[in-house]
Order: C-alpha cells, then sequence, then structure tokens
C-alpha cells in the first residue's frame, strides 16, 4: 500500500472514487484481472460510512461472517486487496473530471492529478453528515453528550442512554448497548420501526425487562444540562404530554443528509442523487465510468454491501476490456488461480 502526497501525478490503469467496503473489494477484484487502481476519497481513512459512522457496530449479512465489526470488516478488505499494492489519496475530493485520448483525466481539490483508462465510482452516499434533530442549544453537547455514531462502546458502560430514531441504526445500537449501559430510552414518534424484524423482535425482548423503555409515540422536545455534559433529555407526545428522562446521552439516528457533491456535474445519468447503470456491467451513461455500490442504481437494486461486492466483480471484469482490449481471456476462480505472493 503506498499514500500519495498531494500535487502528485499519477497514472493508473483504474481510478476509484471512495474508499468503503465496495471500493475496497474492487481493488481485490481489479487486482485479479492484472488491473492496478489508485482510490481517492475525501476522508483521511478507509472505511467510508463504516469508519466515520459505525466503526464498532455489528454487520450480520456479510456471507461466511455471522458477525462482524465494520472497523473489522475494513480491516479485513484492506488486507485482502494488499497485494495488489493500490495507492490511496486520502483526505481528498475529486472536483473535475475530463475524457482525453488515454482515458480519463482527475484533478483532487489539493492538485493532485491523476490519469486513468477507466473510473469506478464508488462513493456510497457521496459527501454525507448526520441529520442534526432540531433541538435549542444541540451544538453545545455534540463533543460530550450528544452522538450521531458510537465509535466506541465503552464510553456507554454504566449510562442512561436516550436512543432516538426508528431504522435500523437506533434498534441495532438499543439491541448492542443494552449490555453494557445502565439504562437505554428509545425514542420514535410511532410504533412500528424501519429495521430488520429480527433486530426489532430482539429489542422488544429486552424492553420487557428493566434495560430498555420504549418512550412511543414521542418525539425529541430539548436538553437538559450545563452546556457541556447532559444531565436530562425531554420528550413530547402526539397529544403533548411532557416527559424528562434522566440520562446523560442522546443517540440521534435520524439519517444522513447526502449530496453527490462535484459527481453531480459530470453528465452521468442521474435518478435523485443516484447515478443510473447498466445491471449488467455497472457502466454509465458515459462509456468508461462505472458506479458501483450504493451510489448506483437500476431496477430492483439492493442497497447491501454484499451486492456492492458483485457489482465489483462485474465492473471490474467489463473493464478489463478497456484495460486489455486485444487480449483474450479465459475466467478463471480464484481458489484454482491464487492470489500474488
Amino acid at each position: 500500500m503506498s499514500m500519495m502526497q498531494s500535487n502528485k501525478a499519477i497514472t493508473t490503469d483504474v481510478a476509484i472514487i471512495g474508499a468503503g467496503p465496495v471500493g475496497l473489494f474492487a481493488i481485490f477484484e481489479l487486482g485479479m484481472l492484472k488491473i492496478k487502481a489508485t482510490v481517492i476519497d475525501t476522508l483521511p481513512a478507509l472505511g467510508g460510512q463504516c469508519t466515520a459512522l459505525y466503526p464498532e457496530k455489528p454487520i450480520y449479512d456479510i456471507p461466511g461472517f455471522p458477525s462482524v465489526d465494520a472497523q473489522d470488516l475494513i480491516k479485513n478488505l484492506e488486507e485482502q486487496a494488499a497485494p495488489f499494492d493500490p495507492q490511496y489519496v486520502l483526505g481528498e475530493q475529486v472536483i473535475e473530471c475530463k475524457r482525453q485520448d488515454s482515458g480519463w483525466h482527475l484533478v483532487t481539490n489539493k492538485g493532485t492529478s491523476i490519469t486513468a483508462k477507466a473510473i469506478m465510482i464508488a462513493a456510497g452516499c457521496g459527501a454525507f453528515g448526520p441529520n442534526r434533530p432540531p433541538l435549542a442549544g444541540i451544538e453545545q453537547y455534540e463533543e460530550t453528550s450528544v452522538h450521531y455514531l458510537v465509535a466506541k462502546r465503552e464510553d456507554f458502560r454504566g449510562k442512561n442512554i436516550v436512543i432516538a430514531g426508528g431504522g435500523d441504526s437506533a434498534v441495532d445500537w438499543a439491541v448492542s448497548l443494552a449490555e453494557l449501559a445502565n439504562k437505554i430510552y428509545v425514542v420514535h414518534r410511532r410504533d412500528k420501526f424501519r429495521a430488520a424484524p429480527d433486530m426489532v423482535d430482539k429489542m422488544q425482548a429486552l424492553a420487557t425487562s428493566s434495560k430498555i423503555e420504549m418512550v412511543v409515540p414521542y418525539q425529541l422536545e430539548g436538553l437538559v444540562g450545563d452546556g457541556k455534559a447532559l444531565s436530562a433529555v425531554t420528550v413530547k407526545s402526539m397529544d403533548g404530554e411532557v416527559r424528562t428522562l434522566d440520562a446523560q446521552h442522546l443517540l440521534a439516528f435520524f439519517g444522513l443528509s447526502m449530496e453527490l457533491g462535484p459527481i453531480a456535474s459530470w453528465g452521468l445519468g442521474l435518478t435523485g442523487s443516484h447515478i443510473t447503470v447498466n445491471p449488467g456491467t455497472c457502466e454509465t451513461s458515459e462509456q468508461g465510468i462505472f458506479a458501483i455500490g450504493d451510489i448506483a442504481t437500476y431496477p430492483h437494486k439492493l442497497k447491501l454491501i454484499l451486492c456492492g461486492f458483485a457489482e465489483a466483480a462485474q465492473a471490474a471484469h467489463k473493464i478489463r476490456d478497456i484495460v486489455y482490449p486485444d487480449t483474450a481471456y479465459h475466467f478463471e476462480y480464484s481458489t484454482s488461480k491464487g492470489v500474488p505472493a
């Protein structure tokens, strides 16, 4: 693995935009086809949302891993990609993309210039950040008591926690943190959750004990504290009843605000904030530019990491025709072919 400094000129086979799990697996799939990759990401570390939003959150639907923490999945994907010596350009955003004779020319916001024969966009949700609940004075608590991700589970041992939201993150963390928290209040404006049914069942089972209390249907109303540390969170029912929940932490999971950033101006076929691709090859409306993972869309698309892995393989095999147009190819499995030493 080599890290590139700013203001460098890089020549590569494929520029991968996005260093999340799907972008990292694309390095392996390209490498097995003898295609070199350079990976660019705006974040300073590998892993995309897995690293930035839920490093210690267990993921249950990676084949062969009944449960794997997001940070461990990223570590393994980095190790899997390492034999192919990828170049990583981290903490930089691609702001310019132009077609040229040999393929594409990219420029980052820090002046790094990249020439590539093809582009793979694996940018997840694009540029992202958490949706902040509209509570007075919330910003002053964000470093200490209000959180939009769980970086270290141990920070919540023995604490009283309010978890707000109705999706997978809220439900998964309620179940996970119940093991070590003193008390968890789950606040949601309805009694239905948009989360994996099995995890909702586990949360409801824990709610019959004293570990989790379901505060539904309620929504967040205000924060009580000294300006640095929370002492309580107030919530209001749909009928206007206000409750005060004794808590030192608020975990707010209301999704991400997402935008494509400069990619939106590249003339690709967009459906909202997603890039429409050919489902067989993951090629976009621009020949030589591919999109894989959550950012890509096509009929019946499933936003799962495992689907992104498959898309990385499909795109890699189509890109092989661009990188090696005059070479016949015989498909081989990695079990018989092996991986370069």
